[in-house]
């Protein structure tokens, strides 16, 4: 009897702490949850962009993430969101939205993955969108797919410039949303991954500018985000030892993924799929999905200091803020990279 009042006892306790907070029982089974990603690129300037949203759609495949969006944010390159859709529909996910860009004033203004050629293709890879003008307008886009999620549940990840985030932010309130676009972010955003700020921790403190925070017209739009972004901030800044793409050899012709690796390494530097490419696009997605994991650690407390003209650099504080720098732990380059590999091979489907 004393055993089985015991029992009971512990068992009333355990409701009563569920019951005072709620959370506890459903922080278990919201770590199960796939994560809500809006993946936003500059698809056409190198090919790790495509190399992540295989990735995305590997996490999707083993219900570890949820597409909720894709969009196109650099308009020089005007075949972007026409790539985007043919990936996915190769992995079966022809119903995602895309948006994109209709600007042209912020991006790569090479075409260097052949985007025009892969875009073009459409009974190859089956795409309806060509051109960026034929996907929904970015902010527009963004805007609705944030309206329709609940609230705090969406990581937003860029692997390209900043300039549609910021569109977003700096939206006013719609027939989508009462909300401006600060407030929308605020009440439906989790945290802003990026692939960015890359070289900012170093230990001279010196400024950086990398590709995605500094060039080709982004930086104004990087400096009001880091200044204004009211969520938590993730900078992944690694991956330029990290090679892949010679997983994607025995992959057939109509795998958009292998063409746009062929293209961007034939077409821009005369290499094929065994020399391989960086892979900083997809540690982003790496993140966003597995967290550290084994290959990733945190630069610890600090914030990024940022200048339009010198870039930015990582400053060490005592105290927690809201902004993380990822970087790489050492001697995992190999197997990161077969890890990669590995993943953006998968078929469609794969679990």
């Amino acid at each position: 009897m004393h055993y089985i009042l015991d029992a009971v006892l512990k068992s009333l306790l355990i409701i009563g702490c569920l019951l005072s907070n709620p959370c506890m029982g459903k922080a278990q089974q919201d770590n199960n949850d796939p994560v809500n990603i809006i993946f936003d690129t500059d698809m056409g300037s190198d090919c790790d962009d495509v190399g992540a949203l295989a990735l995305l759609h590997a996490y999707a495949d083993m219900n570890k993430a949820r597409i909720i969006g894709c969009v196109y944010s650099s308009g020089k390159v005007p075949y972007g969101a026409a790539v985007v859709e043919a990936i996915n529909i190769y992995y079966g996910r022809p119903d995602i939205p895309v948006g994109a860009y209709y600007g042209d004033d912020v991006g790569d203004p090479v075409d260097k993955m052949n985007a025009e050629k892969l875009g073009k293709d459409k009974t190859r890879f089956g795409n309806t969108i060509v051109f960026n003008r034929d996907a929904e307008e970015l902010t527009r886009l963004t805007r609705r797919l944030l309206a329709n999620q609940q609230d705090n549940s969406v990581t937003y990840v860029t692997v390209g410039h900043t300039k549609g985030l910021y569109d977003l932010l700096v939206s006013g309130p719609d027939s989508v949303s009462s909300l401006g676009g600060t407030a929308l972010v605020k009440r439906k955003v989790k945290r802003w991954i990026a692939m960015g700020a890359s070289g900012a921790d170093n230990e001279k403190g010196h400024y950086g500018r990398d590709w995605n925070f500094s060039m080709n017209g982004t930086a104004p739009y990087t400096k009001y985000l880091l200044e204004h972004f009211p969520e938590p901030m993730v900078f992944v800044t690694c991956g330029t030892n990290v090679l892949t793409g010679k997983s994607l050899k025995a992959k057939p012709a109509d795998n958009i993924v292998r063409a746009a690796y062929e293209e961007w390494l034939g077409n821009y530097n005369g290499k094929t799929l065994d020399d391989q490419r960086s892979s900083w696009d997809l540690i982003a997605v790496y993140y966003a999905v597995e967290g550290l994991g084994d290959y990733l650690v945190s630069a610890g407390n600090g914030h990024i200091e940022f200048d339009i003209e010198k870039g930015c650099r990582w400053i060490k504080t005592k105290t927690k803020t809201n902004q993380t720098l990822i970087i790489q732990k050492p001697g995992t380059n190999k197997g990161f990279s077969d890890y990669l590999n590995h993943m953006i091979a998968l078929p469609p489907g794969s679990r």
